[in-house]
């Protein structure tokens, strides 16, 4: 397989793949399907994590979580900028999206 080097890249490869789904970060879960659907920590796996650090510029940095939801049968993609690192945000997301290494 080509080496993907972009964003970009890697969702269009992820969406031939079945993460079709477009999570956005919420206090206590993911949403997806204008809000639709909330998953809470505890019912999502994140398959894979695409990592992209900018050359100079910090703010280039970027994460890709590659999510499966088995309770409502759905996949999906969660894109995340500098950080996840946000006060308003439980520590189960917390740690429900920390890279394990």
């Amino acid at each position: 397989m080509k080496e993907m080097d972009t964003v970009t890249e890697v969702i269009n490869h992820l969406r031939k793949e079945g993460y079709v789904e477009d999570f956005n970060l919420q206090q206590n879960c993911l949403q997806c399907r204008d809000g639709h659907y909330s998953v809470f920590h505890n019912e999502f796996v994140i398959d894979k994590v695409y990592r992209f650090e900018g050359n100079t510029d910090p703010a280039d940095e970027a994460t890709v979580y590659t999510i499966s939801c088995p309770k409502y049968d759905i996949k999906g993609v969660l894109v995340n900028g500098a950080g996840i690192y946000t006060d308003a945000m439980t520590d189960e997301m917390l740690e429900s999206l920390k890279i394990r290494r």
